[in-house]
């Protein structure tokens, strides 16, 4: 048996993990856990995961790494059920597969380059994931993510070229632009926009571009003018918002108010009329009033978001967060439920209008595939995964289209 990775949380991760498969392609009987540490639950699955793959797997050497793994090593390393544990830096070192140190945890905040990888595939996925960005140098008072990630770095754009052309000339149709913070991406003098152009200009076989999770505070020309002039830069925009009340905002320690994500996204619909947004909202933010969440709620329709994340708030420990007056959990799930209502409203507001109506559908695993706008849908009939095929929708079920 070789190595098995058992990935959580992100795009990051997910691209990682496909690194953490070729380094450590030498061990046999080995199952790594890429952990994430967005959320207290997150950690807890992890833990949870590690404990059941013991009892599974009782001879397995179990190796912990990711975020969870590199904010709090001392923790996974208490575990009777952990050989080892690897910081985020560490994991995609080859050097770490082949040593035997129980714990390879460094300074993350020393980190200051990104390594580039020459991935030719994503196991399991229809699109590929390029890591063009790592860590974050905000601060905002709910996150534990730059204490696992550390301090912003991108990759030059060179290295991003060749990696999109890589998967290209490997078969992949599509390309999703990933990090933990991309709009924060710098190379030199270029951002994220002209990431974007340089990408699509040098790579003309590529059939669609996305980016994933966006911070609209930090859009920049280059940005607006592709999203208007760039036909492969996908109408898909997912936005971290977290709030739509301005005191709570600033509680975060986001560097948005309410009116500028509303006006983002009055823009971007200006230059890309067929644009659709999803962003990442979180119930019951400590000091979190029923009308400061009304205003969450609100958002959702005066931003024209057609899908959410929602997260109920769960303190991180060592986060300003956690010490904040903490919201009573009951108002915090019954929050999170409405605001998962208003999505679910918003996402049929979004699917009746497109009945009838020729969408380019990049058809994925298990019958279904995604539109231009990443608006699921539900194949007719099986088709090969990879593939892009002009259908028409004949329908929706309240969470995906239907096709003909």
């Amino acid at each position: 048996m070789s190595v098995d990775v058992v990935t959580f949380g992100c795009r990051l991760n997910i691209t990682e993990s496909e690194v953490i498969r070729r380094q450590a392609s030498g061990l046999t009987d080995a199952v790594v856990i890429n952990t994430c540490a967005v959320t207290a639950e997150a950690v807890r699955q992890a833990r949870q995961t590690i404990r059941r793959i013991r009892r599974e797997r009782p001879g397995a050497r179990i190796v912990v790494t990711g975020c969870a793994a590199q904010a709090e090593p001392d923790l996974f390393a208490a575990m009777p059920e952990v050989d080892r544990v690897a910081g985020n830096e560490e994991k995609l070192d080859a050097r770490l597969w082949r040593s035997n140190e129980r714990i390879s945890v460094a300074d993350i905040m020393a980190v200051t380059q990104m390594r580039p990888h020459a991935l030719d595939s994503v196991e399991g996925h229809t699109r590929a994931f390029v890591q063009v960005q790592n860590g974050c140098d905000h601060r905002c008072t709910f996150c534990i993510i730059p204490f696992g990630r550390g301090n912003s770095r991108s990759l030059p754009v060179d290295d991003v070229v060749a990696q999109v052309r890589r998967l290209v000339a490997n078969g992949y149709r599509e390309v999703v632009l990933t990090g933990v913070d991309i709009t924060g991406y710098r190379s030199g003098d270029l951002r994220l926009g002209a990431l974007v152009k340089r990408t699509l200009r040098e790579v003309p076989e590529l059939a669609r571009l996305r980016l994933s999770s966006i911070d609209s505070v930090e859009a920049d020309a280059d940005l607006f003018d592709a999203l208007a002039d760039e036909p492969r830069l996908m109408p898909h925009l997912h936005l971290s918002l977290q709030a739509g009340d301005d005191l709570i905002l600033k509680r975060m320690k986001r560097r948005h108010l309410r009116t500028d994500a509303i006006s983002f996204c009055e823009q971007v619909r200006r230059l890309r009329p067929d644009v659709a947004f999803g962003a990442d909202i979180i119930a019951g933010f400590p000091t979190e009033t029923e009308a400061m969440f009304a205003r969450s709620l609100d958002l959702v329709d005066e931003c024209g978001l057609t899908t959410l994340h929602v997260f109920p708030f769960s303190p991180r420990p060592g986060t300003p967060a956690a010490r904040m007056p903490q919201v009573p959990r009951d108002a915090i799930k019954d929050r999170a439920r409405r605001l998962r209502d208003k999505g679910a409203a918003a996402l049929r507001s979004h699917l009746d209008p497109q009945i009838g109506a020729r969408r380019l559908v990049l058809t994925e695993r298990g019958g279904i595939g995604r539109t231009e706008q990443f608006t699921p849908v539900k194949l007719n009939a099986p088709i090969a995964p990879g593939a892009l095929f002009n259908l028409t929708m004949t329908g929706h079920d309240g969470r995906q289209l239907l096709a003909a």
